[in-house]
C-alpha cells in the first residue's frame, strides 16, 4: 500500500524558510516512474500546485512560486522535501505531497497545516 506522510514545523515566522518533508512508503521515489508533487491550499482558496520532482531527480516549479521554491530528495530515506523561502502570512496553508497528480497512480498525503506568524 502506497502511503505519503508530510512532516515539518507547523509554525514558521515571516521571512524564514518553510521546510517540509514527505516520507513515502510502499513505493520508491527513484524507481517508480511518477512525478512527486507538492500542493497547498490556503484558507478560502483552491488547490495550488507548487512543484514536482521526477524519479530521475528533475524538478519542475509553478512559475509564480519558482523564485522561492526548491524541491529536493533524500533517496536513502525515500523522502522528498519542499523549501519555500521568504514566507509571509499569505503562505499559510495546508501543504500536501502527492504522487502522479491526475494519473492512475495518484496518492496523496493527509496534509499538514503550516501557519506563518510572528
Amino acid at each position: 500500500q502506497v502511503q505519503l506522510q508530510e512532516s515539518g514545523p507547523g509554525l514558521v515566522k515571516p521571512s524564514q524558510t518553510l521546510s517540509l518533508s514527505c516520507t513515502v512508503s510502499g513505493a520508491s521515489i527513484t524507481t517508480d516512474y511518477y512525478y512527486w508533487s507538492w500542493i497547498r491550499q490556503s484558507p478560502g482558496k483552491g488547490l495550488e500546485w507548487m512543484g514536482a520532482i521526477s524519479e530521475s531527480g528533475g524538478t519542475y516549479y509553478n512559475p509564480s512560486l519558482k523564485s522561492r521554491t526548491s524541491i529536493s530528495r533524500d533517496t536513502s530515506k525515500n523522502q522528498f522535501t519542499l523549501q519555500l523561502s521568504s514566507v509571509t502570512p499569505e503562505d499559510t496553508a495546508v501543504y500536501y505531497c502527492a504522487r502522479d497528480l491526475g494519473g492512475r497512480g495518484n496518492y496523496w498525503g493527509q496534509g499538514t497545516q503550516v501557519t506563518v506568524s510572528s
